[in-house]
């Protein structure tokens, strides 16, 4: 790819004072190289009025589909990288994630390894993954993105009394779930809120999707792997007749009422990856798999 053809879009954390010197080592770098930047709207305020970064010669955008970016930065930690997810849509444009947060498992490239990675997409020593979505309708309206990168949460909507979560399987009855919630998660969102309640560690490359419940009443409850094929078909029953919904964050109040139905996404995010790591790789790094913790 000639350097003059490339445009980056570029989102953040816009939380992140500390991290700033990241930011600014990475707009000069891309400034070097002579590559056009475009900066998402809200966190090109932070860089400038935060950070105090003057940020004049580079372009700002509101709607990702206004850059027409051969590749998108993500600077912040999975969160980010799922926000970015959900504004670039159904766009085959892939997303390099650099980690300014915690563990990173989406948002892999260590901070430090900014200029290996920007000359790694100039030269084409990359690989890209495509990862999956879930996909989400209900009988009742609501607002927020209906695409899930890593996973979709049924959740009680106050600390009182648990809620029951009836759930089918291509039509056919998986159980009553009795518990604070359910998780339905992609084999990408199996290192995120689903890991936390126990849940099975998938690698990205299988076609599946885990269903894990949320502090279950029951100790038989346990979580169950579907094939990314299947319709997961979810009534929820609650003393307060409201639940809450979250898809990847991104959370609405729901009455008791709706029928949530998740299937598969038509579509996939494409994440690029420089290092060439293995998932295991990732994995071993990230959770401290085999290192002596004596």
């Amino acid at each position: 790819m000639k350097e003059e053809q490339i445009k980056i879009a570029l989102f953040g954390n816009a939380n992140q004072v500390k991290k700033g010197n990241y930011i600014k080592e990475l707009l000069q770098k891309l400034t070097d190289k002579g590559i056009n930047v475009s900066i998402e709207h809200q966190f090109s305020l932070f860089i400038s009025e935060t950070l105090q970064l003057n940020i004049n010669n580079f372009q700002q955008f509101i709607s990702f589909q206004e850059t027409q970016a051969n590749l998108v930065i993500s600077v912040g930690g999975d969160g980010t990288l799922l926000r970015t997810a959900a504004a670039i849509g159904n766009s085959t444009t892939p997303i390099l994630g650099i980690n300014t947060g915690h563990l990173g498992f989406l948002a892999d490239i260590n901070p430090a390894s900014i200029g290996t990675a920007i000359e790694a997409f100039l030269n084409g020593c990359y690989t890209i993954e495509e990862r999956s979505l879930l996909s989400l309708e209900s009988t009742q309206k609501f607002s927020v993105y209906p695409y899930a990168l890593n996973e979709v949460a049924i959740l009680k909507f106050d600390n009182s009394a648990l809620i029951q979560v009836t759930a089918e399987v291509d039509g056919n009855l998986l159980t009553s779930y009795l518990a604070d919630g359910l998780i339905i998660c992609t084999p990408t969102g199996s290192t995120g809120y689903s890991l936390s309640v126990s849940g099975p560690i998938i690698s990205p490359y299988s076609k599946t999707f885990c269903i894990a419940p949320i502090a279950s009443h029951s100790l038989n409850i346990r979580p169950v792997i579907v094939d990314d094929s299947s319709v997961i078909t979810l009534k929820v029953t609650s003393r307060t007749q409201k639940f809450l919904m979250a898809i990847d964050g991104r959370s609405e109040v729901m009455d008791e009422t709706a029928t949530i139905v998740l299937k598969k996404a038509p579509y996939t995010i494409r994440v690029m990856k420089i290092t060439h790591q293995h998932f295991f790789d990732t994995l071993r790094d990230k959770m401290g798999w085999g290192a002596d913790q004596r």
